[in-house]
Order: structure tokens, then sequence, then C-alpha cells
């Protein structure tokens, strides 16, 4: 049977293919030996049948509801650490739902994601959950899901690439979107990949092809980016060069921790949808901005702060075979887990005076005692004075004398051993200095311990060479370094010593961590407050060097001189500002204009300055409302792509499905350009039906065009507003040619430009004979064409009735006027709305 009855399901328990580590209710146990997918273990499992058995799981939400989801989970490693990928499958409704997102330090999103999943059985990849090296992950997900099943499969299953064919492969035609969005989403493709493989096995069939309905869920309390758009809008990786700093993330990233631009980058893409949450962030940058000694005092001690995430993750992992490096580490790590704990007086000291509510609440958190008591045992055994350093033998002194005197007596003596020999090694350099009389003197690095430098030209050498006894010379320039039989039988001896001290040192620095760990969940709070703090730090930072405004939440967006952020740091000076204004009965804009006079720029413009207002920072503009955007679509670019084997139009088709789909009231959508890939009749039909098609939602659409028939779509709907961007002809002064010259300014109407086209040509070194035929077609043409939509009386009248009844609405909800501002601005509505009316009849005035 499809889900496997209870025979099916005891026969297939023997030739399973994974370990399961969890307190497991099923009714049929079978212990299970190693297959392909196990990992190292092997565990007595109990396999609960699908069919037949009520099973729940311990968050299912009625116990009518048998629990049948299993959900994959992997998370990145190194940098990529709480970039998270999910991939779950409910077995009694073939749908599998992917969902990509980063998270921070207490992985709040995935339990919220689990919880609302109420899973039967989750997989993890082996990596994850090895003894003495769970990940937090896994124990956090342990922790919560005390009652679900846990299965292990090998790191290899979680596989990218497999993943995408697998969704190519089984995915359903009429969602095959979804292909588009995750594409360059590996962790969700990996999770697939395991679970897919996972549940083939499990269910003993494979799903019939092309059958599967699978979704990609962004994560929730954040609005949804597809990738597609972060990169049209260049949000964290230059198009042209990845390595360029000319991105969104690149002008806001002046964040001075590893774990704050982690935190940038995700925010850019995951902007915030909850304007309470975003307020509070920008009362936070608004206190930085007013008050200085706050802004130079927190950035002072967040500078100091390491990687706290990476720190806390390698100071919870236990090696499981002591090795001089992994001593080294170990104690590294102490030094650093003791500078960081120093640092968290000052970060108290600097939020002492602070007033906004976010500032007092990270202020509270560091109160917490815990941190006194890690300080506290650990100042016991190390020295006071023990600090993290730069350059490689200071930090190795640091190492070496970490752990207080008379604390191990073989220590003590070690590190006499070790002393002298390095006293030994400056006394013998000292004297061959002498013997010579030439300026040598002793230089130390990682890869060869100490050697002997000497900065010296050829000449003053006798004979123009260094004396026999010196071995390994290399030159740069006028520096000699070089060493000397003894000098590196001396280093052994150093090595030795150090070996020794590495070796108990390390045996105190492990009972000190083992008394340590029950406390350490408080440097988790650390780590989030210090790469927040280090975000909004960098925010305000980059408000100072640029003019920008607080933002504020309505149900308009309204930008009055707003510019692109990004191209203000190209061009290194500040670019033409243009106004946008669109509101619930304005909500979509066609813009117009030649080619080159900045439509792109302005589309995109808009998109990152409500990204930006998103996320808590200020925006590039005198003023600015937004309406807080839960999705953000950008239809931008020009380009096919061989590797999905998809034309130019067949793209734009791709994206543009994508939006349709996807879309809501609450949505922001930008296209620059649609139907350009195929004949201009097809074309503009399918920009009108689109359009059409967007109409009827409330998202804000801005939707640029060279399609200048899609400007008559405002006779029809009043919702639709015409704006161009102006361009002026200046005459050469050599010749009686005309050259165009871009004003960038945006101004309302179609653009009355004609053979722009044509222009554009001109400048570019085409053949004039080729030109002028051009012309002389095009002309021919247009005079077949123009027949043009004229608006009637009636049309016009609808138009300023439905404009003056979206204001009145407007002020009802958002007026903060007083009485007598209000009945002037409702004086002046009224002469606008009798403007633009038709001139009216007696009865029309009655």
């Amino acid at each position: 049977s499809y889900f496997g009855d209870k025979s099916s399901c005891v026969e297939n328990a023997n030739t399973l293919n994974l370990t399961s580590s969890s307190s497991v209710r099923g009714l049929n146990s079978t212990c299970i030996g190693k297959t392909p997918l196990s990992s190292s273990r092997s565990v007595c499992r109990s396999h609960t049948p699908l069919m037949g058995y009520s099973v729940t799981s311990s968050s299912a939400v009625s116990t009518h509801s048998v629990a049948s989801v299993i959900v994959a989970v992997v998370e990145g490693r190194g940098l990529a650490r709480g970039e998270v990928g999910m991939a779950s499958i409910d077995l009694k409704n073939p749908e599998m739902i992917l969902s990509q997102f980063a998270d921070n330090t207490t992985y709040a999103k995935v339990i919220t994601k689990l919880k609302i999943l109420t899973p039967l059985e989750i997989i993890m990849s082996n990596t994850a959950c090895e003894a003495g090296n769970t990940t937090k992950l896994f124990s956090l997900i342990t922790e919560h899901f005390k009652n679900v099943t846990f299965t292990t499969v090998q790191r290899k299953y979680f596989n990218e690439t497999k993943g995408l064919e697998y969704i190519e492969q089984l995915c359903a035609s009429e969602f095959s979107t979804v292909f588009m969005e995750v594409q360059s989403k590996y962790y969700c493709l990996a999770a697939a990949s395991a679970l897919l493989k996972y549940v083939e096995f499990i269910q003993n069939s494979v799903y019939a092809p092309k059958s599967l309905k699978v979704r990609f869920q962004g994560s929730e309390k954040t609005a949804m980016i597809d990738s597609s758009s972060a990169q049209n809008l260049e949000l964290v990786i230059n198009n042209r060069d990845s390595r360029n700093g000319h991105t969104l993330f690149g002008i806001l990233n002046y964040t001075k921790t590893p774990g704050g631009s982690r935190r940038l980058r995700s925010n850019i893409l995951e902007p915030l949808v909850d304007a309470e949450t975003i307020n509070v962030r920008l009362d936070c940058v608004q206190e930085l901005l007013q008050d200085e000694e706050l802004f130079f005092g927190l950035q002072a001690v967040i500078s100091k702060f390491l990687d706290t995430e990476q720190l806390l993750s390698v100071l919870v992992q236990i090696p499981k075979q002591d090795t001089v490096k992994t001593a080294e580490s170990k104690i590294t790590n102490l030094i650093y887990l003791k500078h960081t704990l120093e640092l968290v007086e000052p970060l108290k000291a600097a939020l002492r005076s602070c007033n906004t509510q976010l500032l007092k609440a990270y202020y509270t958190s560091l109160e917490d005692a815990r941190f006194g008591i890690i300080l506290e045992k650990i100042t016991t055994v190390i020295n006071d004075d023990t600090r993290y350093t730069k350059g490689c033998l200071s930090m190795r002194t640091q190492k070496c004398y970490a752990v207080k005197p008379n604390i191990n007596e073989f220590l003590d003596v070690a590190r006499k051993t070790y002393t002298e020999v390095v006293d030994d090694i400056a006394g013998m350099i000292t004297q061959l200095a002498e013997k010579y009389n030439l300026p040598m003197k002793t230089s130390f690095s990682s890869a060869r311990g100490f050697f002997i430098q000497m900065n010296a030209d050829c000449s003053t050498l006798p004979n123009g060479q260094l004396p026999s006894e010196f071995t390994k010379i290399t030159k740069m320039k006028n520096t000699y370094s070089f060493t000397s039989a003894d000098l590196i039988k001396m280093n052994e001896r150093c090595q030795e010593a150090l070996r020794e001290i590495y070796h108990m040192t390390y045996l105190i620095v492990c009972k000190l961590l083992n008394e340590i760990y029950e406390h350490i969940h408080c440097l988790y709070k650390l780590s989030d407050i210090v790469s927040m703090l280090d975000m909004l730090l960098s925010f305000a930072h980059a408000c100072t060097l640029s003019d920008y405004v607080r933002p504020e939440f309505t149900d308009t967006l309204a930008i009055k001189q707003g510019w692109h952020p990004i191209l203000e740091k190209i061009a290194m000076e500040k670019p033409v500002a243009n106004n946008t204004y669109l509101t619930e009965g304005n909500n979509f804009v066609i813009i117009t204009g030649p080619n080159m006079s900045g439509k792109s720029t302005y589309l995109k413009q808009i998109a990152l300055c409500q990204i930006m207002a998103q996320i808590g920072s200020y925006v590039p503009a005198e003023y600015c409302s937004f309406r807080i955007a839960e999705q953000i679509f950008t239809r931008i670019g020009m380009d096919d792509d061989i590797e999905t084997n998809a034309s130019t139009f067949m793209k734009e088709m791709k994206e543009i499905t994508y939006i349709i789909q996807n879309a809501n009231d609450k949505s922001l959508i930008i296209i620059d350009e649609l139907g350009r890939g195929t004949s201009a009749e097809e074309g503009i039909g399918i920009c009108y039906a689109t359009c059409e098609h967007l109409l009827n939602l409330k998202a804000f659409t801005l939707f640029a065009t060279h399609f200048l028939e899609l400007c008559h779509i405002d006779a029809l709907y009043p919702n639709v507003e015409n704006y161009h961007f102006e361009v002026q002809h200046v005459r050469s002064s050599a010749g009686n040619k005309e050259k165009i010259a871009y004003t960038y300014t945006l101004s309302k109407g179609y653009t009355e430009e004609k053979n722009y086209g044509l222009k554009a040509a001109e400048v570019s070194s085409l053949p004039s004979s080729v030109i002028l035929d051009a012309k002389e077609i095009t002309n021919h043409i247009a005079k077949q064409i123009l027949h043009r939509q004229k608006s009637t009386p009636e049309m016009m009248k609808e138009r300023a009735v439905y404009h003056l009844a979206m204001r009145l609405v407007q002020t009802a909800r958002n007026s903060r006027l007083d009485p007598d501002s209000l009945r002037i601005y409702l004086k002046g509505l009224k002469k606008k709305y009798e403007a633009s009316c038709p001139s009216p009849g007696k009865n029309d005035e009655q």
C-alpha cells in the first residue's frame, strides 16, 4: 500500500537505513542493523507504522489528529551557522514544504516552525548529533520535542544537487515556479534530498514523477524576498563583481564584529514586518544619533568583541582525542572567553544612561549574575592580566602563563624550563652578533619558531656571504632570515617544554570548563545583544555619512526627494532625488521615458528604501512614509539562462508567473519592462493582461515600460497613475544635430518623446544609411497605427469622484490636523475636484 501497512512495515524494518535516538512509543519494535543510510551507531529502534495505529507527537494539537509529518533539518556550518534549511512532508498528503532562513542563536524560528508542523519524526545529519559533539540546534530540538522520534542520517545524503534533481523530477508542473525560488537555497535543498530518500525508504515505495506539491515558505514575522529579487536589487552581492562592496549590505555595513555583519546580512534578506519592532529599532538608532557619547562609547566596546557565536560553538564541543592542537585551541578559547566576559562591565557602563526601551532591556539582560559567576571561576585559575593579544609570539606567551602559579607545581617547573630556553636563545644570538660583529636580532614565526633576522647590505658582509654556520638563509630586499644548527636544537627543546605546559594547562582548563558549562547559556544572550547593538551602531554610522531620515509607517508609500543609496556611493555625490507617492487609491504607477533616462534606477531605489525602512535603518530622503510590505517582488533584468534552458522571454514569463501566483494585498511589486522578448503586439497584450490582473490586488505596483499603448489603461482604471522621466533636447553648437540631455526628473503624465529608440541609435555608431531607413519605416508604420483613445467627459468625472473619495478616506484614517488646518485642506480638495471635472452644467452644480 502507499503508506505501508503493519506487515510491510515489519518486513521493511529489517532492511532499514537509519539509527534513531529517541523515546519512541511504537507497537512493533525491531532491532535495526547498520545499512546504507545509517550513521555509525546502530540503536534498537521501534518503527511506528503509519496506518492503523494512533501515534501522537508531544505537540499534536488534538488527540484525533495523528501526526504524520516527517521533517528534515540541516544547519549551515562555519560562517553559515544559523542558516537553517528545512523540508517537511506529510505522509498522508503528497505535499512537501521547504523553508530556509537565517536564525539567531536561540533558534526561535526553527522551533516555531517545528511547533506548527507537529512532526512524527525529525531527521538530522549524523554530524549534528555525534556523541560529545552535538550542535546547539540538535540539543534544543531534542529538548523541545521529547516525544518525537529522532533519526540520524549520514551527512552525504544531505546533498543539494540531488535535492534539486528530486524536485525537478517529482514536483507537479503547476507548482514548478517553486524551482526558481529554491535554486540557490542550498540548505533546504539538502534537507529535501535527505527527506525524500528517507521517506521512499521507510515507505518502501517511490513517488510517481511530477506528482508532489512542493511549496517554499519564508519564515513568518519577516518579509519574503525571493532569491532573484535579492540578486536584481544587489542586496548582498554585486552583479558585476562579487568582491565589490557596491551593494545594500556594503553601504550599510559598518559593523565591527562578525556576528553583527551576519545579522545585518540576514536582516537585509529578511526584513521585519512588525511595525512595533521596527520602531523600537528606529528609536535606538535615533538615540545613538542624538547622543554622541553613547554612540562612541558603545562603538569602542563593541569593536573589542571577537566572534562570540563562533567562540560559543567551539567551547561547547568536547574533542574526541586530546592532541597538542586541541589542547592549544581550548586554552586559546578560554582566554577569548575571559576577554569577552571582561567586556560585559564596560558594555553595561556604556548602556547605563540610555533611555530607549530596547537598550534598557539589553542593560537588564547584562545584569545576569551568571556572567560574574563564570568570570569568577575563571579568575580563580587564570591570571588576571592574561588577555587576547595580536601576534603569535605574544599570544603564545599568554597561553603559557595563563594559569596562575602554585596551582600545579609540575606546570611551574615546565614554565621555568621554557623561560630558561627562551633566555638561552636570546643570549646565544647576542653572542653570535658580537662574534661576527653583525646586527643580528631574534625573530619568531609560528612556522619556524625562533630564528635570526638581520638588516644589512651585501657589501658589509665578509666576501658578500654569511658565515658558514648559518643555514636556511632567505633574503628579502636587505633583510636576511636564517638559523643555525644550535638554534634548531634549542627550538626543539622549547617546543618540548611548550608541549608539557600546554598538556598540564589543558587538564586544568578542562576541569574549569566542566564547572562553567551549566552557566554557559547566558553567553547566547550576550552574543545576541552584541550582534544587535553592532548592527544598530552600523545604521547610525551610515546615517551620519549621508542625510538619511527616519521613516514612518502608515498605509501610504510617500517618499519626498528620495535617492538611490548605492548610486550615491558610486557617484561620490548625491544623485538626482525624486518623489514617490502610492496609496490604496493610487496603487499602480506606470513609468515611461527614453532609454537611459533613469527608470530602472528609480524602481530599484524604491525597493531598497522599503527594505532599509523595514530593517530599522534610516532612509535616503527628505521625508518618507512606508506601508509595510510582506513580500517584495521584482522583475528586472534581461538575460537568458542556459542552465535551466530558459530563453529571455521564458525567463520573463516564469518570473511574472511567480509574482502573480504569490503576490497579495501587502506586496510591493516592481516590474522593469515585460514582454520584450517577443513581438510588440504580443508583448503589449501580455503587459496589459498582467496589469489588469495586478490591478485587482491592493499591492503597490510600479511598472516601467516602453509600450506607450499601456499608458491608456488609466482611462479604464482610476487607480492607475502615469509618470515619465523628462529629457531635454539640446542643439549642439557645431552643427544642426540634436542631442538628448537627461534630467533624471520624474514628472506626471506619460512621455511625449517620439522615436527615442532611434535617437539612442544615432548616438551609437550605427551607419547613417541604416538610421535614415529606420526613420522612414517607423513613420510609415506609425501612420497606420495611430488611433489614440480619448477620455470622455463621463470618464473624467468618474475619475475625479474616485480620487476625491480616496483622499477623504485617507484623511479620515490618518489625519493629525487641527480643525482649522483640516478645513483649509478640505477646501483645497474641493477646488482640485472642481478643476479636474469637465465644465459642469447647472444640475451638476446642485
